[in-house]
């Protein structure tokens, strides 16, 4: 009962008015009007940040990204999330600083993907994490007003599989085909319809001379005849696009007549000829079918608009998470993810050139564990160094009439713009100077993963997200198997003085509560430690007995191949335990499949000179 009375319309309206500044709410009854609105505000703003409300991230805790990730393995974890939940609410705030004055255009977006078009594609399904839509609902989020109301959308690669089912355009007739390509069947199926357009065009013109109604209604049956609105058309049925081409050659002498492509039905393919009463009445009726495929091109790309709104004014996109944030969009509102992460970024950036991300910004001050909260992070910059940001938020509707949901965007603005004040970073930028970023912001951008600040070419990895310093890959170990409840403490006394591997420096960090990795600080320790749990040489009785009830060590591969599979388990030591079996026994087939095929060439091949 307590949940059910957090998604009434009611109970969210309780949790309005908390904020001074508004934020225009977006749904879909006045997304339109606020498309030409926030077209003005990116144009004339420098920066565009945004900010993604959605139904979930991450199933376990070791499933969000981790200090221990690569590139690799974060955006695997990034691409799994993006394509299994969905974005809710997205924020945009258009921005400029000028004399110290932060001038913001926030708008909140709602959004629920729907087909609006009937256009054959797959219904959209997503998973919804309680946890985020509890918290939610705690800030009075109305499920009611987005399902109901909230903004569809479809990728660009929805939207070309969609307008090939739902094309609906205008053919222009002429210049498509060369005469020396015409076959024989080509020519006859041509002639047949200029004489079958012809006898209808005639038909029209005399058809106030026929007093019989009876016989005016079966020439229309017969002919297919109807009405394309108010003026007459003709629908002609054709087989393949190279019938379109030829329908649309052969009529290109007739001067009154417009050639649509209708929406295709039961996969019917169709040009409709509409025969117009003059010069005037014919572009008339282009501006009228013109003006349709926007509608229903605007109706079909939905919320998408807005991206490429944000695409195409190249202005620096200024995010909280960049990795997680744009895994999602890419998802949702450019194409399905690729499977690298250079194919990812390559792809990414095409479309958006410059990403700024706070994360790294706040990298460059040596701060790593601040910014879990961005309201958190703004208090602890505040407290700590000089920079004050005034705030002008250029949208002033009262706020007993504004939903408060879409401020984190707000704070994403003033964190960007108090760490490039503390960083000596000038965001005045010069009128026409959007695609050069000043050079210290050139250095952080386009930083999609957290450990694109290393070297590309450096495998090493942060443990602890408050401490800088950072090991090899080939110096984690990976151990599970231990007794429910011990801690990283409890691992490393029972590991000490248990073998001499162990007379190094070592250090346990739990990853989740069936996981730890064990850190070699000097090089190859990791390796011998791996090499003396698989030979089965004593340990001291704790850890003997700890082997004997379980206990596995795996080295960093088998982690990525865990992140790399689809078989994602609650516990991380389940996925490991599988990912080691699957090595095992993939080993194993692959020995016997080679075996295999030595004897079949051995004893079963044919010699054919011997036939």
């Amino acid at each position: 009962m307590y949940f059910r009375r957090y998604l009434c319309s009611q109970t969210a309206a309780a949790h309005r008015r908390r904020y001074l500044r508004p934020v225009k709410q977006v749904v879909k009854s006045n997304f339109s009007e606020t498309l030409a609105e926030i077209k003005e505000s990116i144009v004339s703003s420098d920066f565009v940040a945004v900010s993604l409300q959605k139904t979930g991230s991450y199933s376990a805790p070791w499933q969000k990204c981790l200090p221990i990730d690569t590139d690799e393995t974060a955006y695997w974890k990034a691409k799994r999330a993006a394509e299994r939940f969905q974005i809710l609410q997205f924020s945009v705030c258009p921005f400029s600083v000028k004399a110290s004055k932060l001038i913001a255009n926030p708008y909140n977006f709602q959004l629920f993907p729907r087909h609006e078009v009937k256009a054959g594609m797959p219904s959209y399904g997503f998973l919804c994490q309680s946890s985020c839509l509890a918290s939610m609902a705690q800030e009075g989020f109305d499920f009611n007003a987005c399902i109901y109301n909230g903004i569809s959308y479809m990728s660009r690669a929805q939207e070309s599989a969609a307008t090939v089912q739902t094309r609906s355009v205008l053919l222009n007739g002429g210049g498509l085909l060369s005469t020396s390509a015409l076959s024989v069947a080509d020519v006859i199926f041509s002639e047949r319809i200029k004489t079958r357009v012809k006898n209808w065009m005639n038909g029209c013109n005399n058809q106030h001379k026929t007093g019989d109604y009876l016989i005016s209604s079966l020439r229309k049956l017969v002919e297919r005849s109807e009405n394309y609105g108010s003026r007459p058309s003709l629908t002609i049925d054709v087989c393949s696009e190279r019938q379109v081409q030829l329908t649309s050659e052969a009529l290109k002498e007739f001067v009154n007549i417009v050639l649509v492509r209708p929406l295709a039905k039961a996969g019917v393919e169709a040009v409709q000829v509409v025969l117009t009463s003059s010069e005037e009445d014919k572009n008339l009726l282009v501006k009228e079918i013109q003006g349709l495929e926007e509608e229903h091109r605007r109706l079909v790309s939905g919320f998408r608009e807005v991206i490429d709104l944000i695409s195409t004014s190249q202005r620096p996109v200024v995010v909280h998470n960049s990795l997680n944030d744009f895994a999602f969009i890419h998802e949702k509102f450019l194409a399905p993810l690729p499977p690298t992460t250079n194919e990812f970024s390559s792809s990414l950036l095409s479309v958006f050139p410059h990403i700024l991300d706070v994360n790294h910004l706040m990298k460059e001050l040596g701060l790593f564990d601040e910014m879990n909260n961005l309201s958190s992070a703004i208090s602890y910059l505040d407290s700590r160094f000089s920079a004050s940001i005034d705030m002008e938020v250029s949208y002033e509707e009262k706020t007993d009439c504004v939903d408060v949901h879409g401020h984190s965007v707000m704070k994403v603005c003033q964190l960007f713009v108090k760490l490039c004040s503390i960083l000596k970073i000038s965001l005045e930028i010069p009128e026409g100077g959007h695609t050069q970023l000043p050079a210290l912001l050139q250095c952080s951008s386009n930083m999609l993963c957290s450990s694109d600040v290393r070297d590309p070419c450096n495998d090493d990895v942060r443990i602890w997200t408050s401490k800088s310093r950072t090991v090899s890959l080939r110096n984690l170990v990976f151990l599970w198997g231990f007794r429910r409840g011990m801690s990283a403490q409890d691992l490393k006394d029972v590991l000490c003085n248990s073998h001499d591997v162990f007379s190094e420096e070592f250090d346990v960090k739990m990853v989740d509560r069936t996981c730890a990795i064990v850190v070699f600080w000097t090089p190859g320790v990791s390796k011998s430690f791996l090499g003396i749990m698989d030979s089965g040489e004593c340990f001291s009785n704790k850890l003997e007995n700890m082997i004997l009830e379980g206990l596995k060590a795996a080295d960093y591969e088998t982690y990525r191949r865990v992140c790399k599979s689809d078989l994602w388990k609650p516990n991380l030591a389940e996925c490991l335990a599988q990912a080691t079996d699957e090595t095992v026994v993939f080993s194993g087939a692959k020995m016997q499949q080679e075996k295999s095929v030595i004897c079949r060439n051995n004893d079963e091949m044919i010699n054919l000179d011997e036939l």
